[in-house]
């Protein structure tokens, strides 16, 4: 009889290291897939599968991406308070003969994100980006009551001093003044520092957004992000859109040294729909704070504005169960009857946006998507790249806006009537990490004013052909279509 000797020493190891990797998968194939898009379940069980340690590290990390159970019950807690305010409340005068589909779009961001459809609203944008920053400015000293500002990146450099002057200039003479900008996106940025100071100096009452302060028992998922940008002045005059507080170089030296600017496009706005995007800041400063502010400030002393524009202002982000901004634009791409012209800096579609697109295209409606030439995040600007050629044969136009510039602005246009301005990409960063917000507005002369800014955005684009995009090196198709895989990880 042969005896076989085992040596236990590292035989208990091997066995023990393969109970858990087999444990570990099988409780991935469980908790991974649920309540997540298919593409994204696979993207994180691939990772698992394939580097276990690095996979389920991640995953732990960044594999959530809700907040925290707190903020999403304050979420609904304000939802449920602002439709109980708002209702029988008259919004202004809404203009006739609107489509039935609209009727219903309005409805389905009512029920998402609580804010209603109002009237008699004036809208003006500004495409010049320090002229939008004076424009706040000059705006701010005309406060009576209070400033809110809420911005993802907000920096007191030189580009934005008359800004900061004007905040301290209000607060000098009584006008309260609050602040929020986002933890993560201005921790590491130039000026950070000297910001705060300068908010502390004027008395300013401000907070971080979302904060990594684990020692202060503030933590969320790490990359998720507060990306709105407002801000109100006495509930009669606000300001929304694409555009952070900061130089046009975002102070950068990297994008310094690239000769790099950013292209913004802001919109001053007047009306009751003030309320809705105060409302926003306000529902943001009590998940910060705990604070509740409305009985001081007045949710809802709506007055008309100067023009006759219906506007509705949706909230989105991790703090909703629904990704908001993604059902609006999946919406308005099925609604539309002639064209489609979408701008955005930051374009990775999910399956259903991508195929919208396409569908619009196959029944003959004309789209045109704007992006930047240069790329400022490579992991992004490659993962929109892999979606071109999918676009170009459907028959959208692409134009490339030139560098050195960086095409920052967001927006949507469905035929002469429908307009989508406000701080929300389309991408999946922005459908589900992000905390955004956008305004649905109806009427053509706002839609006037963006046909324009296309204008000036196609005059410094060039288009981009399926026949220059099939000359690509396969290096770069490589790089695309690993951002692309990356891009799912949510």
């Amino acid at each position: 009889m042969i005896r076989i000797d085992v040596d236990w020493t590292w035989t208990w190891p091997l066995v023990a290291f393969l109970v858990v990797d087999i444990t570990i998968r099988i409780l991935a194939v469980i908790v991974v897939p649920r309540n997540r898009r298919p593409t994204a379940a696979m993207a994180w069980l691939l990772a698992i599968y394939f580097i276990p340690i690095v996979g389920v590290f991640l995953f732990l990390l960044i594999g959530n991406p809700r907040l925290p159970r707190k903020r999403r019950k304050m979420q609904q807690q304000i939802n449920e308070q602002i439709t109980e305010l708002s209702a029988g409340l008259d919004f202004g005068t809404l203009r006739p003969y609107a489509p039935k589909w609209f009727q219903s779009l309005v409805e389905l961001n009512r029920n998402l994100g609580a804010m209603p459809l109002a009237g008699d609203n004036g809208a003006q944008l500004i495409s010049d980006y320090q002229q939008s920053i004076d424009a706040m400015a000059d705006a701010i000293r005309a406060a009576e009551r209070y400033v809110h500002v809420e911005f993802y990146i907000l920096q007191a450099d030189a580009s934005t001093d008359n800004f900061f002057r004007a905040l301290e200039e209000v607060a000098a003479r009584g006008v309260i003044v609050r602040v929020l900008l986002d933890h993560w996106a201005n921790r590491s940025k130039p000026y950070y520092a000297e910001t705060r100071r300068r908010l502390d100096a004027m008395g300013a009452h401000w907070r971080l957004m979302l904060p990594i302060q684990p020692l202060k028992g503030k933590f969320q998922r790490p990359d998720l992000r507060n990306h709105r940008k407002l801000l109100v002045i006495d509930g009669r005059v606000a300001f929304t859109g694409s555009q952070n507080v900061t130089d046009s170089t975002y102070n950068l030296p990297k994008n310094i040294k690239r000769g790099l600017h950013w292209v913004d496009l802001m919109a001053r706005i007047e009306g009751p729909v003030v309320g809705s995007i105060n409302a926003v800041f306000l529902s943001d400063w009590y998940s910060e704070t705990e604070e509740v502010l409305e009985e001081e400030i007045g949710l809802f002393e709506l007055e008309p504005g100067p023009g006759d524009l219906d506007c509705q202002i949706v909230p989105s982000g991790p703090g909703f169960e629904f990704q908001n901004n993604l059902k609006l634009f999946m919406a308005l791409l099925f609604a539309a009857h002639e064209r489609i012209i979408i701008v955005s800096p930051y374009f990775v579609p999910d399956e259903g946006l991508l195929l919208a697109i396409q569908t619009a295209c196959q029944r003959g409606i004309h789209v045109e998507l704007f992006v930047s030439e240069e790329g400022d995040q490579a992991m992004v600007y490659h993962a929109q790249r892999s979606y071109y050629e999918a676009l170009l044969r459907a028959g959208v136009k692409i134009w490339m806006y030139q560098k050195p510039f960086i095409l920052h602005s967001k927006s949507i246009t469905i035929d002469d009537e429908i307009a989508v301005i406000g701080s929300s990409n389309m991408d999946m960063r922005s459908f589900g990490l992000n905390l955004e917000i956008s305004m649905l507005v109806r009427g053509e002369e706002f839609v006037a004013q963006m046909r324009e800014v296309e204008d000036q955005y196609r005059s410094s684009s060039r288009e981009l052909t399926l026949e220059e995009w099939m000359q690509q090196p396969l290096r770069s198709t490589i790089l695309d279509n690993l951002a692309r895989l990356t891009s799912a990880l949510q």
